[in-house]
Order: C-alpha cells, then structure tokens, then sequence
C-alpha cells in the first residue's frame, strides 16, 4: 500500500465553515489524505453521510484502511471519479440535495512526493503530471505535440509565467531534435529560455510551468467551474461549502463565482423595499478569505498560499 498521508492544510478551520449538521449529508470532493474526511466523519452521527470524491485509486485504497471505522458504520462511500461529475455520481446514489460541500484543491503532498507521478520539478521524472491515472492526456503529450500558440496560452493564463513566449520557442525547437520525456529535460529547457537574472529571484524558474501544464493535463479549472456549478445548486437552505485553493488562479474563479451568487443585482435608485425574488439565495460567511495561522505555516511550508472562501445557502428560489 503507498502511503498516502500528508499534513492536511486548513483543517479545522474549514470543517468548521461547514457547520456540520450530524444528521446531514456530506461531500469532500478532493479526499486526498483523507484529513477532511475523517474530521467530517467525526462530527456525523450514524445517520449522517459521508461522500468522498477522488480520481486517484490511491488516494481510494489507503483511506479504505484509514476510514474503515466510518465504512464499518455504513456513512462512507466513495467515489473514483472526478469531481466535474458531482451531479451524475449523487444521483447514481440517488442524492439530489446536500449539507455541505468542500474542496481542498491542487495536488496532495502524496503526488508531488512520489517522483514518477511527474509532478515535481525537483525530481527526475517521465512527464506525466496526471491525477487519473486512467485518463490518455499527460504531461508529454503537452509538451511535445501541442503548437507554439497552444503552449504560450497555458503558460500565460495558468503559470502567469511572463517568459511564455521564449519558453515555448526553446520547446519547440528543443522536440523538433529529441522528443521530451522527463521532468529535467524540461527544466533544463525552461532555464535556458529564462534570463539569467530572472533565475535568480522568485522562487524555482520552472515553478510556473510546471503548474500551468498540471493544470492543463487535469483541465483543473474547468473541472472546478462545473462542480462549483453543480454544488450551489444542490445545495440546501443553511448548506455551505468551503474551498481552500493554493494558486491565484483558482481563487479568483472562486471569489467571482460566489460573489456573483451573493450580490444584489443591480435594482433601481429609491426602491422603498427590495423584492424578495430580487434577494440573493446566497451569503458569504468571509468576506475575506481565511488564512493559515502562523503555528501551521511553520509546521507546513505548503500552507502559505493557502486561502479557504465559504458560502452559505439561505434561500431557495
């Protein structure tokens, strides 16, 4: 059995956004560790449940071991699947509305560790990069048959890596005399294409590529607009759902999609009494986004990007 533990980030603080109701029924759509999971777990009384999402069958088979108290109890059920598939898979299971939902995204600290997974620009690796290990698009592929344009377009909008342009030239010329297979031939590349004195301030140069072509691989964007989607609408009166997000990206889609459900809408001047069909159906429980505290950032060095956003169903329209 690989080992699949790692130290979960925003534990409590995100289990407790929830407002977990013991009866209630439940999704973590990222299971990872099984952190989540199991804190949830413990808050749920027997008639509770618990649905734990996950596309990696490690993630699956070491919480199998972790979670077998809550298996035994018959409030645990998972699901290999991705969690674009929120909707499908609880109506397979014939849920049609929930509690809460939460979201612990970006890749376990499981996945980064174990070198062949592809992950890490700091070990050598075959460019893979996926979490579904099932799925055919991987992290070679990317890099060696997408264009020119098609490369400069996921480094600038998922890396926000400034030098997209020049990296994706060295690429391309790079592939036209050997195809790219590992993790350090690409890193390689990258510095090549970066300036010297950019390399040497703001963390790792292949930092930002590597994310965007993970995110890319993964579709890990459109995949959390769908779910997002579906999650506010299955949601009950009193639901929530907590995200915790680790890269600027996804937290400006979150932030925008809940503060579109939660604003007003744009009414006349003066209105005496605002119609309560013009009232939104959502709050936000932080307006700012919650933060690790300084005890857990020294324990945790990949907490320090981490922000947890919270929204909470009050009304059904």
């Amino acid at each position: 059995m690989d080992n699949f533990e790692h130290t979960t980030v925003l534990l409590h603080e995100a289990v407790a956004g929830l407002a977990v109701k013991e009866n209630g029924v439940y999704v973590d759509c990222t299971l990872g560790g099984g952190g989540h999971s199991k804190q949830i777990l413990s808050e749920l009384s027997s008639k509770g449940h618990l649905f734990a999402f996950d596309q990696d069958q490690v993630a699956i088979d070491f919480n199998r071991e972790k979670l077998a108290f809550a298996l035994k109890e018959k409030k645990l059920t998972f699901i290999k699947a991705n969690f674009r598939e929120l909707n499908k898979q609880l109506s397979d299971q014939e849920i049609k509305h929930v509690d809460g939902v939460l979201y612990d995204l970006g890749v376990s600290s499981p996945q980064f560790d174990n070198a062949q997974r592809g992950f890490s620009y700091r070990y050598s690796a075959p460019l893979d990069m996926r979490m579904d290990q099932d799925q055919s698009l991987n992290a070679k592929q990317i890099v060696n048959e997408w264009s020119y344009a098609e490369l400069v377009r996921i480094f600038f909008r998922y890396g926000e890596e400034k030098y997209a342009k020049s990296i994706a030239r060295h690429i391309e010329k790079k592939r036209e005399l050997a195809e790219i297979a590992t993790t350090d031939q690409l890193v390689e590349i990258i510095k090549e294409a970066i300036p010297a004195r950019a390399r040497r301030k703001g963390g790792h140069p292949a930092k930002r590529v590597f994310q965007a072509i993970r995110v890319a691989v993964n579709d890990e964007l459109g995949a959390l607009e769908e779910s997002l989607t579906q999650a506010l609408e299955m949601l009950d009166v009193g639901g929530r759902i907590s995200v915790i997000t680790f890269q600027s990206l996804e937290d400006r889609l979150v932030k925008s999609m809940f503060r579109e459900k939660s604003q007003m809408p744009d009414l006349p001047p003066g209105l005496p009494v605002i119609p309560k069909d013009q009232l939104p159906a959502y709050r936000l429980v932080n307006k700012k986004p919650i933060k690790p505290q300084p005890e857990e950032l020294t324990v945790n060095h990949r907490a320090h990007s981490a922000k947890l956003r919270i929204i909470e169903r009050i009304a059904i329209k």
